[in-house]
């Protein structure tokens, strides 16, 4: 199968802050999944090129390279939807994997979904939200682990407690300031923690392989609770830290589930995370991940954990198991070709192997 390949290659698209997201995980399974690439770094040529050429392209490439499909991550606004649309009505199968439908369906997600064949969410109200505007071509699917990329290093010894990577957005310095004024040490990787520094593909990876406890706060924010009835709306600013940590809560259900929560089981870490939407459908609470309700409810089980290693280990057993059956790119791509009518490429197994030596051309 040939497949154009449109995402942004570099992070953010800087290359001096390495790959993305999307080259790591979606570019990297399907490559070494063995299929034909014709890769179409939308963000570089624009920088390159300018936006109106960079459109004028993708609509060249399509006509020349004739895909069996075009898959695509957009980013921003850089693709008109009039490009895709042209493409589309060509005779090529389109498709978009929407990343972020939980919150920007509205301003972003409904604009695209009428120009292309398919469109995928990871988000259950979306599905909703898509019928309402008419357009039915919609995969719900989830985010995965590429497990050609994050695999268990059982050579490696556990030399962090506890650790967390990902930048200190929202409550989470909050959060792990309370954990550590309760005697409870964090190792913070990313950017806007202590040491400012970026972390790598690598060193991510070997963080969650070397971590006894991977704590993941998607989402987390946090609330003020009464405190003897007598706290009031707004007054963090009157209270020492010291007390305020004894009253944040923590909320995560209903929130996103992200890469991560597949990722760390994918590596067999031991994965600590606050509830997401649907997350029970894919892992077992308890007995594949654990997750956490609340700081009260966080704090005990890190040290119930970081005390009974035997358990902790068997349940990341269990997630690592049931990630390699269950939640690999190769799981949801072969549900995204069922659906495209593609049989060859309904069985997961078929895409399981590597298969570094596919052809790849990238388009300059």
């Amino acid at each position: 199968m040939r497949i154009l390949y449109v995402g942004m290659k570099y992070d953010y698209g800087k290359p001096e802050q390495g790959y993305s997201f999307e080259h790591w995980n979606f570019f990297d399974f399907l490559y070494k999944a063995g299929f034909e690439i014709i890769y179409f770094d939308f963000v570089s040529l624009m920088q390159k090129h300018g936006e109106e050429k960079m459109n004028s392209m993708l609509i060249d490439t399509a006509r020349n390279e004739k895909p069996d499909i075009l898959f695509s991550i957009l980013f921003q606004h850089e693709i008109k939807p009039e490009t895709i649309k042209k493409i589309t009505d060509s005779g090529i199968v389109t498709i978009n994997w929407f990343c972020d439908d939980h919150w920007r369906f509205d301003n972003f997600s409904q604009h695209y979904a009428h120009a292309f064949s398919y469109v995928t969410t990871t988000s259950s109200e979306a599905v909703r939200k898509y019928h309402a505007i008419r357009y039915k071509n919609i995969i719900k699917t989830q985010w995965a682990c590429n497990h050609f990329l994050y695999k268990p290093d059982s050579d490696k010894e556990k030399k962090y407690d506890i650790s967390f990577v990902g930048q200190p957005h929202g409550s989470r310095r909050d959060i792990i300031r309370s954990l550590e004024l309760s005697g409870i040490k964090v190792h913070t990787f990313g950017t806007g923690w202590s040491d400012g520094s970026r972390v790598t593909q690598e060193k991510m990876i070997e963080t969650f392989t070397t971590s006894k406890i991977n704590l993941n706060l998607s989402n987390a924010s946090i609330s003020k609770r009464s405190f003897s009835g007598r706290l009031k709306k707004n007054s963090r600013q009157f209270l020492p830290f010291t007390l305020w940590r004894h009253l944040i809560d923590v909320h995560e259900e209903g929130q996103q589930i992200k890469g991560r929560n597949f990722e760390v089981p994918g590596c067999g870490g031991f994965m600590l995370t606050g509830d997401a939407d649907n997350l029970s459908e894919y892992y077992a609470k308890d007995n594949e991940i654990v997750t956490f309700a609340s700081m009260k409810d966080l704090k005990k089980k890190i040290r119930y954990f970081l005390r009974n290693e035997k358990e902790r280990t068997e349940i990341a057993e269990n997630g690592y198991r049931k990630t390699l059956n269950n939640h690999t790119y190769a799981h949801r791509f072969a549900d995204i070709f069922r659906v495209l009518g593609f049989k060859k490429y309904e069985a997961a197994e078929s895409m399981i192997q590597e298969q570094s030596s596919a052809p790849l051309r990238e388009i300059v």
